[in-house]
Formats: C-alpha cells, sequence, structure tokens
C-alpha cells in the first residue's frame, strides 16, 4: 500500500478509550437479563480481595475473563460477567491497626479505587451486580443459610485443637501455616483447644469425588481435590489395653488402616500427644508432660510431619493385638496428630518408613511380614522398610496369601470375633468454620447457660457487624471487649467469633445472578444463570475455595435454593506473572530487592543477560532469575503506569500474546512495546484502506488469484481464530494468525474496488476477531469502518468453505533425498500429470543430468521424490 498518505488521524489510546468506556457506561451495554430466547453464558473470574492497587496478576485473570465474555457475546449468547469484592480478612484488621483506620474505611477506600483501575481496562463487567462481601446485606442471607443448616444437624460445635497464631489472635488452616509460623505475622503456632464450630462436609465426601468426573477442570485440579478428599478402603479395629490404660479408656483403642495385611507387623502403637492415653500418663511423669508441650508447638500440616524428625516417648501403658493377644508397647509420637482419623496408628516398622525411622530411632523391633513378590524387588530392613504390597509370612494362618485375599481374610476374623470390620474412610475432615478475628461476618448464634446454643431468630437477622471499633495494644477481636455487642441478658451472649471468609467466597457466584433480591437468598434467576460456564482463577485456589464452594452449592440445592449439582462446568487455572528479580546481598545475611525498572541491564546480541547495575549508583546488582510478581521481590510492574504510557489495549493485546493462560507470563518491557507497535501499525493499515477508495462489490466469480489468496487467507485467519479462542483457549495463536493476516493486507496493493472489496472483508473480520482483546481501538474502528458503534452487537465472522479450496498448491521436488525444486498445481492434477510436471522442471533436469530414472514416488499433497543413480 501507499505509505505517502499524511491525513491519517493519530492512534491515541488514552482520548478513544475514554471514549469508549463512556459509551460503554452509558448505554449500559454490559447489563446482563435473563433471555430465555437465548442461549446463556455465566463467565466469572475469582474475585479480588481489596488490597488497595492492582496487580498483573489481577489484570491477566481478568483480561482472559473479559476476552472470553466478549468472545462469547459475540457468538450470540446472552452473557453475564460480573465483579465483587472479597473485602473480609486479616489484612483490613492489620492494616487498621498499623494506620489507625477502622477496617471498613479502608475497606471501602480500596474498593473505589481498584473499581476505577478495573473499569480503565475495559473490563465489561455488569457494574448493577456489584457487592461487597462485607456489606450486611450480603452477609445476612449467610447468615440466614447458617441457620437453616443448624436446624438440619449440618452444623455442630465443639471443642477442637487448632493453630492458634499468638500474634493475630486467630485459628489458623494448616495451608497458613509455613514452617511453624502464621503465615502474615511470622510468629510461633501453638496448638490450642478451643470452642469451634463446623459444617458437616463429610457428609458429602462421596458425592464431592463422584461429581469430579462431571466437570470440565483441568485434570490436575480434580487429582488435588480427589488426594484432599482422600477416599480410602480399610479396617476399622479395637486393640484391647491392659491396666491402667483400661481405666482411662475402657472401650479399648480404636485404629484405621489401610493395610490389614500387615497386622502381624506391629510392634508398637503410637497415639497423639492429644490423646487420653498421652495426657493420662504424663500426668505422673513430668519428662512426657514437657515432651506433650513441645509436640503441641509442633507441625500442623502433614507434608510438615511427613519431613520433621521423628520424636517420640513411651507412656507404659500396653495395648492388646486383637488377633495373637500379645502385649503391644503405646509410644507418643509427634508424627500422630487427634485431627486425622482416631489420634492412634498402628506401626509397623518392617513395612512403613515413617514407622522404620522411628523404631530405629528408639529401637523398637521391626519385623517383616510381608515378602516380595517381583523377582526385581528386594527387601533388606537394614536400609529401608519394604512398603510394597506381597505374600504374607510370618502372619500364621494368613501365610502365603497376597494383599487383596489377605485383607479380605484378616478383616473376616476380625469382624468374627467382634473387633474389627471393614470401612470406607475419607481423609477429609468436618469445615471449622470460626475465627476469632474481628473482621468477618458475625456468627449467627446465641450462647446460653451450661453450654446451651440457638441460631439467631430469622427477624433479628442480619447480626451486623460493629463498624466503629478501636483496636488496642492486647490484640485479639474488639467485639470481644464490647459488652454492648454481645450482652443480651438473662445470661445468653451473642457469639464473637466470625465466619472463615471462605464462607463468603463459597457462594458469591450464587448471588450475583440476583444481587438485588433483599428479600430472599436467591431466586429462580440463579437457576438461569447457573452453573457457571466458565470460572477463572489462580490453582492456588485449586483445593480448599472450589472444595467448599462445590460443597455450598450441593447444601443449597439440597434446600432447593439451586437445581444445578455443581457451581462451576468449566475451570481455567490461569499461569503466574513473572519477572526478572534483581538484588544485592546485605551485611546481615539478607536481600535488599530492587525493582526491574530502577535496573539497566546488559544483554548480548541474542537478548540474553549479561549484567545488571542500579540506575541511580552505577554499581553492580545480582540477576535473581525470574520470579512471581511480588511485593517481597520488589518485582512488580504496576499496571496504572503501563496504562497511563501505552493505553489499556496494549496491555490487554501483551497479556494474552506472551503466553497461553494456563502457563506463566514473563513480562517484558520489549513484548509490550511490540503489542504497541502492532496496535499502531493496525490503526495506521487500516486508515490507509479506508483513504484507498470506495470498496465494490464482492463478485466472488470475478475474482483473479492474488485475491482469491488473500481471501482464502481471511478465511482460513477466521477458522483458526475461532477454534483458538472458542475451544483451544490460546489466545496467543488467535493473536499470531490475526497478525500474519495483516501482514499479507499490508502486502496487498491492488487499489480496484473489487480488490478493495476483498481487503473489507478482510478488514471488517479482523476488528471484530480483535475485538475480545482490544475492545477500545477496535469500537474506534469499526465506526471508521462505517459498521456504527455497536461492535458488540456485531456477529462472529462465518467461514467460507469455498474460500478454502486451493486452485494450485506447492509440491516439494527431491533428488535422492534432497529438495531440488518447488512445483505449483494444480490440486486436481493426476499422479502422472504432477510427475510429468516435476520431470520437466529444469532445475530437475540439472540433477537428473547422466543419471538413470530408477523410480518416482508422489506423495499427494506433499512431495515428488525422485531416486536416480
Amino acid at each position: 500500500m501507499d505509505n505517502s498518505q499524511t491525513s491519517i488521524p493519530d492512534y491515541q489510546p488514552s482520548q478513544l478509550e475514554a471514549q469508549a468506556q463512556q459509551f460503554w457506561e452509558h448505554n449500559q451495554c454490559f447489563k446482563a437479563l435473563e433471555d430465555h430466547q437465548k442461549e446463556k453464558f455465566y463467565c466469572l473470574s475469582m474475585f479480588p480481595y481489596p488490597s488497595g492497587k492492582l496487580h498483573m496478576g489481577h489484570v491477566r485473570n481478568y483480561t482472559i475473563g473479559d476476552v472470553i465474555s466478549r468472545y462469547q457475546r459475540l457468538q450470540g449468547k446472552n452473557v453475564l460477567q460480573p465483579m465483587g469484592w472479597d473485602a473480609f480478612g486479616l489484612p483490613a484488621e492489620n492494616a487498621a491497626m498499623q494506620n489507625q483506620v477502622a477496617p471498613a474505611a479502608w475497606t471501602q477506600d480500596n474498593i473505589a479505587y481498584m473499581r476505577q483501575q478495573l473499569k480503565a481496562l475495559g473490563f465489561g463487567y455488569d457494574w448493577d451486580r456489584e457487592f461487597a462481601t462485607c456489606d450486611a446485606s450480603y452477609y445476612r442471607w449467610e447468615q440466614w443459610f447458617f441457620g437453616k443448616l443448624i436446624e438440619k444437624g449440618l452444623v455442630y460445635k465443639r471443642n477442637a485443637m487448632v493453630n492458634w497464631d499468638p500474634v493475630d489472635q486467630t485459628v489458623l488452616a494448616n495451608e497458613q501455616v509455613i514452617d511453624g509460623r502464621g503465615w502474615r505475622s511470622g510468629a510461633l503456632v501453638e496448638r490450642k483447644e478451643i470452642p469451634q464450630w463446623f459444617l458437616k462436609i463429610t457428609d458429602y465426601a462421596e458425592e464431592l469425588l463422584a461429581d469430579l468426573d462431571g466437570v470440565e477442570w483441568p485434570e490436575q485440579v480434580k487429582t488435588m481435590q480427589r488426594n484432599w478428599i482422600g477416599k480410602s478402603r480399610g479396617v476399622e479395629m479395637t486393640f484391647g489395653l491392659r491396666q491402667p490404660a483400661l481405666d482411662v479408656q475402657p472401650q479399648g483403642l480404636e485404629i484405621y488402616t489401610t493395610r490389614p495385611d500387615t497386622l502381624f507387623g506391629v510392634t508398637y502403637v503410637a497415639v497423639a500427644a492429644g490423646h487420653p492415653l498421652a495426657k493420662a500418663a504424663a500426668e505422673q511423669n513430668p519428662a512426657l508432660a514437657t515432651f506433650l508441650e513441645e509436640c503441641s508447638k509442633g507441625g500442623t500440616s502433614e507434608a510438615e510431619l511427613a519431613v520433621m524428625e521423628k520424636k517420640g516417648m513411651p507412656t507404659g501403658f500396653h495395648a492388646i493385638h486383637p488377633l495373637t493377644g500379645q502385649d503391644v508397647p503405646i509410644w507418643v509420637a509427634n508424627f500422630v496428630l487427634m485431627e486425622y482419623g482416631t489420634g492412634a496408628v498402628m506401626a509397623v516398622p518392617a513395612h512403613d518408613q515413617r514407622d522404620w525411622e522411628f523404631a530405629h530411632q528408639y529401637g523398637i523391633a521391626i519385623e517383616q511380614v510381608i515378602e516380595p513378590i517381583e523377582a526385581e524387588q528386594t527387601c533388606d530392613l537394614s536400609q529401608a522398610a519394604f512398603v510394597e504390597k506381597g505374600r504374607l509370612i510370618n502372619s500364621s494362618q494368613f501365610d502365603g496369601l497376597e494383599f487383596e485375599a489377605a485383607f479380605n481374610a484378616i478383616a473376616g476374623e476380625l469382624e468374627r470375633q467382634g473387633k474389627g470390620k471393614v470401612k470406607i474412610n475419607y481423609r477429609l475432615r468436618d469445615w471449622g468454620v470460626s475465627r476469632q478475628r474481628y473482621w468477618g461476618a458475625p456468627i449467627p448464634v446465641e450462647n446460653g447457660p451450661e453450654g446451651a446454643t440457638r441460631p439467631v431468630q430469622d427477624a433479628d437477622l442480619p447480626v451486623a457487624l460493629p463498624l466503629e471499633v478501636e483496636f488496642d495494644a492486647s490484640g485479639g477481636s474488639p467485639i470481644k471487649k464490647m459488652p454492648a455487642f454481645y450482652e443480651l441478658g438473662d445470661g445468653w451472649q451473642r457469639e464473637t467469633d466470625t465466619f472463615d471468609t471462605f464462607m463468603e467466597s463459597s457462594w458469591y457466584y450464587a448471588r450475583f445472578c440476583c444481587a438485588d433480591n433483599h428479600e430472599a437468598m436467591l431466586d429462580e434467576r440463579a437457576n438461569y444463570w447457573l452453573p457457571v460456564d466458565y470460572y477463572i482463577g489462580g490453582i492456588e485456589h485449586a483445593i480448599l475455595h472450589l472444595l467448599y464452594a462445590r460443597f455450598f452449592h450441593k447444601l443449597m440445592r439440597d434446600f432447593g435454593l439451586v437445581e444445578s449439582d455443581e457451581p462451576f462446568k468449566r475451570l481455567l487455572t490461569q499461569g503466574m506473572v513473572i519477572a526478572e528479580t534483581y538484588y544485592r546481598e546485605l551485611p546481615n545475611g539478607g536481600k535488599q530487592w530492587f525493582n526491574p525498572a530502577d535496573v539497566e541491564v546488559e544483554k548480548d546480541d541474542k537478548g540474553r543477560a549479561l549484567s545488571a547495575t542500579l540506575i541511580s549508583d552505577g554499581q553492580p546488582v545480582v540477576i535473581g532469575g525470574t520470579e512471581k510478581m511480588s511485593k517481597s521481590k520488589n518485582n512488580g510492574v504496576d499496571p496504572q503506569s503501563m496504562i497511563q504510557l501505552y493505553g489499556a489495549d496494549t496491555v490487554r493485546l501483551f497479556m494474552m500474546f506472551a503466553a497461553p493462560p494456563e502457563q506463566s507470563l514473563e513480562w517484558s518491557d520489549s513484548g509490550v512495546e511490540g503489542a504497541n507497535r502492532f496496535l499502531k501499525r493496525f490503526w495506521r493499515l487500516l486508515h490507509q484502506h479506508l483513504q484507498a477508495g470506495q470498496p465494490g462489490e464482492l463478485d466472488l466469480s470475478a475474482l483473479n488469484e492474488e485475491q482469491q489468496d488473500l481471501r482464502r487467507k481471511t478465511h482460513e485467519t477466521i477458522k483458526k481464530v475461532n477454534d483458538d479462542m472458542g475451544r483451544r483457549i490460546t489466545f496467543n495463536t488467535a493473536i499470531a494468525a490475526m497478525m500474519e493476516l495483516t501482514n499479507s493486507l499490508s502486502r496487498f496493493d491492488a487499489l480496484d474496488p473489487l480488490s478493495l472489496a476483498v481487503a473489507r472483508e478482510a478488514w471488517e473480520a479482523l476488528v471484530v476477531m480483535l475485538s475480545p482483546i482490544a475492545p477500545h481501538i477496535t469500537h474506534q474502528l469499526w465506526q471508521d469502518l462505517g459498521r456504527g458503534d455497536q461492535l458488540l452487537s456485531a456477529s462472529w465472522p462465518l467461514v467460507d468453505e469455498q474460500a478454502l479450496v486451493r486452485a494450485s498448491i506447492t509440491l516439494a521436488v527431491s533428488v535422492n533425498g534432497k529438495v531440488r525444486a518447488q512445483l505449483e498445481v494444480s490440486t486436481a492434477a493426476s499422479k502422472e500429470e504432477i510427475e510429468a510436471q516435476a520431470l520437466a522442471d529444469e532445475r530437475v533436469q540439472k540433477h537428473l543430468e547422466g543419471k538413470t530414472l530408477r523410480k518416482v514416488i508422489v506423495v499427494p499433497g506433499k512431495l515428488v521424490n525422485l531416486v536416480a543413480q
């Protein structure tokens, strides 16, 4: 095309983005209404915690969701894409104490700022459905539902051992304990027994497991959930107790095992530090009491227990083996927790590595009862336990049996003697929903004399969290020090614990369907929109959030609030945004991290980093490699600065082009600049086309070869982009295809009316296909093309299959395996015609001179291979 045009308007992203956003808001373009004449599509990105500022992980997550939503809208679907705020939690309390500002005010200020950031990125949200989980109008229905669950017997209260953060003064989930310390405070976590409220998620364990087969989720996430639920088939058995242990626990010691085939190899029993037998033994043993106190400060997660040093002490008590009748010593071990199983395990050191390590450390007998079956397997118990399934030895009448037969025979004998039975168990434990923090939804329960409890009456809901509070130096929740909040009279007090914030995020997706209903938790609109068709968020939420949301959905279904079985039909777990890190070693052994914007990097001719210096002082810094963008590594890039510099469309385009959604995306300033160059070029080329003249009628019967080629490229691109964006969700390859078509248009110089018509078809298709990714520039270009201002209401371009048909194809011709020529042949040519054309080619003849042609191999559509000597 002629590049001498001078009247092309400048691409000014800040101006056209503001205009587009104003148009969308004024016309309520993204307001979603139920329309039973259209196929619905509910796209949801995991809502953010209002921390005060969007980070690039947010931008990537929400851009993916917006691209999918806009694409589905162009497919003619009725699209819902809402946004809200996961507003409760400890960070607001910590910020309140640091900044002397109430959590409610801090949260609302952050929401206002982040909302503007989201709008500046052009995300197509139905803002009429927005809510924050700290709104009493939201958690009021959570409180109402909790009362209904109490009435149905799906809620209970009991004392439980918890991870207690003495600084944040709250319970922590196992996942929030890192190396024995609180994930936020860094304080050493304590084991503490306090009253807790629980939801009976274990009642739904089997359904939660089975229904994973019906959702379109990454297999990795399904596996993580299956492992967390942890279904196993085993035997529950009773070990009798000798005096004086029998006085402490008259019913004996309940133990569950998935390996009853190893029962004859039991040489000790291990109990948790919190077990009644351990506590009873410690009353007469100060050293044991000290050890129990040490265990209460130890690891709490299974991952930590697996790697920690195995420690224990004998209780002096003995159990009775259920089949041999022999005495078995009872030890306290730090690797046994009361929360898992019965708080007691039978230890088989010959066939369990953990038990083996413990037995070696304390000189306990190791007795082999399983021998290898496979010839390549070895069993050297001096080096390690033999943990494979095999054939029983030293097991009385069960010798010679292999695993399945041994399992059934031993289970049968235990059942015959009344000492055991086969049982299906789950690793999953009931969901403890109590938290001792302030900034959360109050648990709607009243506590009375002698442990009595009752749910708050519906008429008294919501139990609103007092917003005017003061934090003092002693820490803890201020509402626990507010009699005006909790005193009810007649010995009754309002519960001062608040809900785990997973409660709010477990049903927000459903509330978005009918957020304006102030008379009910949900209404019939929930059944129109649910389940969510596409749910997008980080894989760090693969277990708890997704599991709790699935459980909550099934509870709502069983109460008649929704009809579907699962909340999220399809799940996309996007990768992290990573960036280079730079640091200097500090004298105390720590590191000082520097933002990439403050560092100058010297690179080789292939773009590889050679060295880096801090711009401010010119001194070297260490290149630390790429890591997830974070405050701790100071390698974050401010989205706001990028928008101001390049525009939202550039940021969105780079995010979608740099990597497939599931993979990590490495931030690259040069990549952002490249995305900006493409948009500028796209703008310029399309305006050059507009200035080239008026297109004529697209007469398909009159197309010449060049016009046919461009039209074929256009429809190949439509087909590929549609597949990439709709089925494969690989936006990077879709963008690459659009860039290729743009390049083809830049080389298409014909200016006659028919050629302009062919080019116009391509440009219009490109603008529609690019619009989900770069919605602002395409909004303007659609108008420039004379198509009006409602690109959002356009239809996705259709593929003309006839345009894809090629009149000719290019074949490679090789002589003795080496390619010597390229042939342009008719797609209708026979093998004989192709062979004749190849032999007539001068380049081929040159390599056949003086040789005898032995063989001609024609591979249709690919190549011609000539063999000569």
